[in-house]
């Protein structure tokens, strides 16, 4: 066991002794009926909840690289439908930020360093012959305004998502907490 799962386990113990998920007792429904996708940045954690006044319980939070929903088919996608499906949800923000890692992004160099740290050339070359294309979709994007509108307009087009789900856009700067309004689509 590593020291870092040691120390997240011991410190469980005594939370769970403490009886200090009372704290964050909620149910499975999200209060404001919002769902958010965001990017996995770590400044974000505890920076986004409270730059838009939220609280344990109010939203359901998807987040992944660079809060990108890169497939009408993939888990955020599935993730939304439920949401909207079983979860009572009737609107979504897909919030992603300034400085994002993802934001340039070359795909190239992740593959370097896949091999690098010993995935074989032959696995990534057989994913290619069998037509997944990695670097595609290792790929970032240019322009952060430019991604959350794609996956707004992901959202808004898939056709299992109903008309009537409102879908924001926005951008937060993870440096001052500012959270910047994109164009709104929906009901």
């Amino acid at each position: 066991m590593s020291a870092l799962v040691k120390e997240i386990l011991e410190y469980n113990r005594t939370f769970v002794a403490n009886g200090a998920c009372a704290h964050y007792d909620t149910s499975k429904y999200p209060d404001k009926k919002l769902a958010i996708v965001s990017c996995m940045d770590t400044r974000l954690v505890e920076l986004l909840p409270a730059a838009m006044g939220l609280k344990n319980g109010d939203v359901k939070l998807i987040k992944n690289a660079g809060a990108i929903i890169s497939h009408p088919f993939g888990s955020a996608m599935r993730s939304l439908l439920i949401a909207v499906y079983q979860l009572r949800v009737k609107e979504i923000a897909v919030v992603g930020h300034y400085d994002c890692g993802m934001q340039g992004l070359e795909a190239k160099k992740i593959v370097a360093e896949m091999l690098e740290r010993g995935v074989k050339r032959k696995e990534i070359d057989l994913l290619n012959y069998c037509g997944f294309k990695l670097e595609s979709w290792l790929k970032g994007f240019d322009n952060a305004e430019e991604a959350v509108q794609a996956s707004m307009d992901m959202i808004l087009n898939h056709p299992l998502m109903p008309e009537d789900v409102l879908v924001h856009g926005f951008l937060i700067d993870p440096c001052s907490g500012r959270l910047d309004k994109l164009a709104a689509h929906g009901a």
